[in-house]
């Protein structure tokens, strides 16, 4: 008798698990940072580099090849692949000697904000109290006071010169550290481990510098990388405005003010610095953005 229990259907083998999202995303951002860092370094090597990448030298006039287009040989024998500007003076190499100018005063001004907003922040948020009040209400003035006219104000009393520069950029960005590292050192004073070392005696620096502030690093990381971003076309901007690094040292604002007054007849001398500005700073910011994806929790595997 042929039995009635319906004959049970072999088990499919179960398919793998395909990655997540988050991973996929999390190394896609990877490679988007290693190729923007890639070119920070390039940047950086051709700012080192100039005496050698550098065809020409940056100050040197040629009033015969004066306001050249770009080309292979000028009238003064010599190749100007970006042309020349209103003093014959190459573009290119201007161009690259403008970089140790943009990428010096970032640096220095990132270095300089990211000090100063940590210590503030990791103080206000380990302290709280009036201590928290009094650098969140100095940070709220500050943000909104304009920052051309306080530039212009400190800059008219010390003069431009290459530290006045880096303080004055470098105090502007200081807030955005210290509102982020204060919101997270809120956070981490609770936590078990600082409460741990608090009760074993530990002193408020200590805990500050060993427990609160390795934590809070990837974060001042990501934001020092969009302030470096911000700080080079605040140097640009001051330069444009006759505020930054005087002529006749080369810097990629004052080459864009320099061929205002020529656009129509000589638009190569405003137009290719402008683009390196542009191109550096987007590249730049975006690295900050896809950093913060690798180093975002929420977007790790399991």
């Amino acid at each position: 008798m042929a039995s009635s229990i319906p004959a049970l259907a072999p088990t499919e083998a179960a398919a793998p698990a395909e990655p997540t999202a988050a991973p996929r995303g999390r190394r896609r951002a990877l490679r988007l940072v290693l190729l923007g860092a890639g070119f920070v370094v390039l940047l950086a090597f051709a700012a080192l580099a100039a005496p050698w990448l550098a065809p020409q030298d940056p100050n040197r006039q040629s009033l015969r090849a004066r306001l050249s287009p770009p080309t292979w040989e000028a009238a003064d024998g010599r190749a100007h692949l970006l042309g020349t500007d209103h003093l014959g003076r190459d573009v290119l190499s201007r161009v690259i000697y403008g970089s140790r100018v943009s990428l010096a005063i970032g640096f220095a001004a990132v270095l300089v904000g990211s000090v100063v907003g940590s210590a503030l922040g990791l103080w206000a948020g380990f302290r709280g109290g009036w201590a928290d009040s009094l650098v969140m209400t100095i940070g709220d003035a500050q943000l909104a006071f304009p920052f051309i006219l306080l530039a212009i104000g400190i800059i008219g009393v010390l003069g431009p010169s290459f530290p006045t520069l880096v303080v004055v950029i470098g105090l502007s960005g200081w807030v955005a550290y210290a509102r982020v590292l204060r919101s997270q050192t809120l956070v981490l004073r609770s936590r078990e481990f600082v409460e741990a070392v608090h009760g074993l005696g530990g002193s408020a620096t200590r805990i500050m510098l060993r427990h609160v502030l390795p934590n809070v690093l990837s974060t001042l990381v990501v934001i020092a990388t969009l302030e470096l971003a911000r700080a080079i076309v605040l140097e640009a901007t001051l330069s444009f405005l006759g505020l930054g690094i005087q002529p006749p040292t080369p810097s990629w604002g004052g080459m864009v003010q320099e061929g205002r007054e020529y656009l129509d007849s000589a638009w190569w001398i405003s137009t290719f610095p402008g683009l390196v500005l542009m191109i550096t700073s987007i590249v730049v910011s975006r690295t900050g953005d896809w950093l913060r994806d690798v180093l975002d929790p929420t977007l790790r595997g399991e």
